[in-house]
């Protein structure tokens, strides 16, 4: 049995030292055919770092190390071109002349490998020359290969003024391969984020974005029929269909595929776990989602402009952009308006749905202890069909939240914000909910499925101890049609809130005969 390649970016490493790998290398031979300058954006330990480390020893001309792979015989392997690599994915880019240093320490790099002597004074003028020279020496034009260009700024972006700083390096650093195109033979560059052409590629206006293209969706990531073919000895007494449901789900308008980091810790632990969540903290996103008063339940169908998918500027960030880019969700289907393109993003998996909502309350309810125990409790309601417990549960999760909290997020005045903590409730546990319920006459706020029984919410806010007609709503629309016949029973819940009270002032609910 091989070893789960988990971690592992380099590709001499994982062929050399008997670890899987899910063969990409004809992804290598058409970006090479195809074109010359390219960029591609996905979530962290997506494999990128890999994929171009590929590309590293296929262009080195390193046979061997594809022997068994579709490149091995499909390559031109008397040509070798020489390789500029470099990445900005380690340490932490506090200021600008952090950034500058690693830029220097790059070059240095570049300079002991290749045994050359780079003289021009600036960052941009020292990658020119470093082009230049290496293409003299071996009489072939170079490959240049960035990884994470776009983390100095990510890792300064609350702080805006530093962010820009960053970015002027960057998109100085990065102008000077349009006119060293003579002495290229390919460019990729990749990263997290897709920051606008304008605000970092300015002057690489070549630069081809495969970010959201149908022919290389699956570049990184593992296929359902990678994943059975490539480790089939390791999927033994597991269940697929579940693994799927855990893990599988991103999409870039082609095939779904599953995260590497999360697939191969699972294949290592044989444990349904939050792997790749708990590898990064969303704190910055949450912080947007709350100042923007962001109605939680959206996430689950969120309407996204081909402009707001595409692009990301320090100016205007957007939520649904940085959702996408991050990975926390993605494109579940595009959609064609007039003259405009559209797409729906949903979450990509039970993972990411489960653990963001759980992040949710952990990162906006700082001071709530009980969240888990709450969540224990409602699940432990709902198997028992108690529904006067589960009232008391919510009731009492909302009372132990500080009333200082309310006053310093001014929360009392988004009325959304209710609804989305008890959205956040139900998914953290891992509940199967559907929100914004489609039928017939009007929307249901928020659908629980659970053991054959459903459960139809709707939620209103209202002044003072005034009754809001919650559970009048769902009766006159009779929202529960759509679930007659299909499950065992079913129960309609009107829950009011008091702006006031910052807590449930009625909460009814009935069995439908």
């Amino acid at each position: 049995m091989k070893k789960l390649p988990i971690g592992i970016q380099s590709f001499k490493s994982i062929r050399e030292e008997n670890y899987y790998y899910v063969d990409k290398t004809p992804f290598v031979k058409e970006l090479s055919e195809s074109g010359k300058y390219y960029f591609l954006s996905r979530p962290r330990r997506f494999g990128k770092s890999l994929f171009l480390d590929t590309l590293k020893e296929a262009f080195l001309g390193s046979r061997e190390l594809f022997k068994g792979l579709y490149l091995y015989d499909n390559w031109d392997w008397s040509k070798k071109h020489p390789v500029i690599k470099i990445s900005f994915g380690k340490g932490v880019h506090i200021t600008s002349q952090d950034l500058n240093t690693k830029i220097l320490e790059e070059f240095m790099d570049i300079e002991n490998n290749f045994n050359i002597k780079l003289e021009k004074p600036s960052n941009s003028g020292k990658l020119e020359e470093a082009i230049k020279k290496l293409s003299e020496k071996y009489g072939e034009r170079v490959v240049v290969l960035v990884d994470e260009y776009d983390k100095p700024i990510l890792d300064r972006i609350e702080e805006i003024a530093i962010a820009k700083e960053n970015r002027e390096i960057l998109k100085d650093f990065y102008s000077v391969l349009k006119d060293a195109d003579p002495y290229l033979k390919l460019v990729f560059i990749t990263g997290v984020s897709r920051f606008s052409k304008v605000s970092i590629f300015s002057g690489l206006n070549q630069l081809n974005d495969i970010t959201i293209d149908e022919r290389f969706s699956t570049i990184c990531g593992y296929t359902q029929d990678d994943l059975e073919e490539v480790f089939s000895d390791r999927l033994q007494d597991v269940d697929k269909d579940e693994v799927k449901r855990w893990y599988n789900g991103y999409s870039w308008l082609g095939g779904k595929v599953y995260n590497p980091f999360d697939i191969l810790l699972f294949l290592d632990k044989k444990t349904y776990s939050s792997y790749w969540f708990e590898t990064g903290t969303p704190t910055f996103l949450m912080k947007l989602i709350l100042q923007n008063r962001f109605y939680l339940p959206k996430l689950e169908s969120l309407k996204a402009s081909e402009e707001i998918v595409s692009n990301l500027d320090i100016d205007f960030i957007k939520i649904e952009n940085i959702l996408f880019q991050t990975g926390y969700l993605t494109i579940k289907e595009k959609k064609r308006l007039t003259e405009k393109t559209f797409y729906e993003l949903t979450y990509p998996n039970i993972e990411v749905k489960m653990s963001f909502n759980n992040f949710y309350l952990n990162d906006t309810l700082p001071s709530i202890s009980d969240k888990e125990e709450s969540q224990i409790n409602i699940i432990e309601a709902l198997q028992n069909n108690d529904l006067s417990r589960l009232r008391e549960i919510l009731y009492s999760f909302f009372s132990s939240i500080p009333g200082e909290w309310y006053r310093k997020n001014e929360i009392d005045r988004y009325e959304g914000y209710y609804a989305s903590v008890i959205y956040a409730l139900l998914n953290g546990s891992g509940l199967h909910t559907i929100t914004e319920d489609a039928t017939s006459v009007g929307r249901i706020d928020i659908t629980v499925i659970y053991r054959g029984r459903v459960y139809i919410l709707e939620f209103k806010v209202v002044d003072k101890d005034k009754e809001g007609g919650a559970l009048k709503q769902i009766k006159e629309r009779r929202y529960y049609e759509k679930y007659q016949g299909m499950y065992g029973d079913i129960y309609i819940l009107g829950i009011e809130f008091s702006k006031e009270k910052r807590n449930i002032v009625n909460f009814e609910w009935e069995k439908l005969a």
